[in-house]
């Protein structure tokens, strides 16, 4: 599992697990439930590049939102895991 601290959203955290490049847990700390259970669902099993595709740069305030703070975090995991 990885935990990645989010910064400029609601949510707090996102923690995640990722096998053969997809995405195979994901859950957010706090933040709009509904939309990050959304988000997650969403993901779920879906190739990580495919995801931060999706999701980089989209804006909801402070310049990020909760896509993109998974996207971010998901390109955080590919360099630290030398993907």
């Amino acid at each position: 599992m990885e935990t990645y601290k989010t910064s400029g959203t609601c949510s707090r955290e996102i923690i995640f697990d990722v096998r053969d490049n997809k995405i195979v847990s994901l859950r957010f700390i706090k933040g709009c439930n509904g939309n990050t259970q959304g988000v997650a669902k969403l993901a779920l099993g879906r190739d990580i590049d495919e995801v931060i595709g999706l999701l980089d740069g989209i804006q909801c305030r402070n310049g990020t939102s909760c896509p993109d703070q998974l996207a971010r975090a998901l390109k955080e995991y590919k360099t630290k895991n030398g993907k």
